[in-house]
């Protein structure tokens, strides 16, 4: 079974979907047979790379509230995270354009390395406080999941996987997908947003009847 997943790195409720799908695909009688395709999805193109900017300001900012509001936000968010252990430090996250992590992530997948370059990405915007838009810290992560160093550079200096990404952006506008993290199981069923494990289980054994035996 295949379970396409639209994400974008810049989105806390896509890294916590990811671990709460996780946590509901220990469960899954079949998980040794599934296989997962991650797929670029940005959630605001036109943002402006801005690492002087603090990301609790910007929030602020962008959504016309109080400091006070985007702090307190911040917080939920955060704690949310924490109840399937994850640890944010929004507070140090850098504001960002995830176009050239998008590029990164369609490079690691065309070498069966997507889930391990997401995971890597998400830490690294969320908990480590990296500029995801910087091709130098790119290639670090990328080179810690097992990409080879130059030829990742050389990716990275180029334009390459740019239309992979906008492919899937576009399969996006054409499914309907308005917002991620965007789940769809065995190209059946659709789940939107970081749903309880239970919620990704039932999908996933829902799909599963409907697969044809071998």
């Amino acid at each position: 079974m295949k379970v396409d997943i639209w994400s974008d790195v810049r989105c806390p409720f896509c890294y916590i979907g990811k671990r709460k799908f996780e946590m509901a695909l220990e469960k899954f009688a079949h998980k040794d047979e599934v296989e997962i395709e991650w797929h670029s999805f940005e959630l605001d193109p036109n943002t402006v790379t801005r690492p002087e900017l603090n990301a609790t300001d910007y929030l602020a900012t962008i959504k016309g509230q109080s400091r006070e509001w985007a702090e307190e936000m911040n917080g939920y968010v955060s704690n949310v995270a924490a109840e399937v252990g994850l640890q944010f430090h929004l507070d140090h996250s850098v504001v960002a354009n995830s176009f050239q992590a998008h590029r990164l992530i369609q490079y690691a997948k065309s070498h069966q390395l997507g889930d391990e370059i997401e995971e890597k990405l998400f830490i690294a915007y969320f908990t480590e406080g990296k500029n995801i838009d910087d091709k130098k810290v790119l290639a670090e992560i990328g080179a810690g999941v097992g990409l080879e160093i130059t030829a990742l550079e050389a990716m990275l200096d180029s334009e390459a996987f740019s239309d992979e990404v906008r492919l899937d952006e576009k399969a996006a506008q054409q499914i309907g997908i308005t917002g991620v993290p965007f789940f769809i199981f065995d190209q059946k069923l659709a789940v939107s947003g970081a749903q309880p494990p239970e919620t990704f289980l039932g999908a996933m054994e829902q799909a599963w009847g409907n697969v044809p035996a071998k």
